[in-house]
């Protein structure tokens, strides 16, 4: 019976120049950026603690009547306050 052909590996090796340390030439985040950030968080949180507590249905004025426009919205709310910490969130990826 004849003998296969063994063929020849290459054996894989590894560029040396990808395995440098690459600089990132951006430098620190504006405080702007980081104001901005921290604001709209802290925004979110707020327009769902006004929604509980003045839009509610016990509020002093009767049912609703302090932020009637808030309380007609009504599951919409949670949209707005959870979509402004989202969006707060993910400008922390890009936070430096």
């Amino acid at each position: 019976m004849p003998k296969s052909k063994v063929r020849k590996k290459t054996d894989y090796t590894i560029n040396p120049a990808s395995r440098t340390p690459v600089k990132v030439k951006a430098g620190p985040s504006s405080s702007i950026y980081v104001g901005v950030m921290l604001g709209l968080m802290l925004l979110g949180l707020a327009w769902l603690i006004v929604y509980y507590l003045a839009a509610g249905e016990t509020t002093y004025g009767g049912p609703g009547q302090a932020l009637h426009w808030m309380n007609n919205l009504g599951a919409w709310n949670f949209l707005i306050g959870f979509s402004m910490m989202v969006v707060g969130l993910l400008m922390t990826m890009k936070w430096r």
